[in-house]
């Protein structure tokens, strides 16, 4: 499965956690602990993630482009 560029996004496409890991180059780990408001690698822009089923989330797609995007935004020269 190729990457997704923000040129493949559908409206509304749902990400599962690998290709969250795929797009952003963060472990499944550290995905977990960017959402933990007790982790010190928490992360408040992130993305909050939407439950699919009772066994089953995933990532609007658009949020985690404009996240990225934040992100490279932010860099300093």
């Amino acid at each position: 499965m190729n990457a997704l560029t923000p040129q493949t996004f559908q409206i509304n496409q749902i990400l599962n956690i690998k290709q969250l890991i795929q797009i952003t180059g963060l472990s499944r780990a550290t995905i977990y602990s960017i959402l933990d408001p007790k982790s010190k690698y928490y992360d408040e822009t992130f993305p909050k993630q939407i439950y699919l089923s009772t066994n089953r989330v995933g990532w609007v797609a658009q949020e985690i482009n404009e996240w990225i995007q934040l992100k490279i935004d932010r860099r300093i020269m």
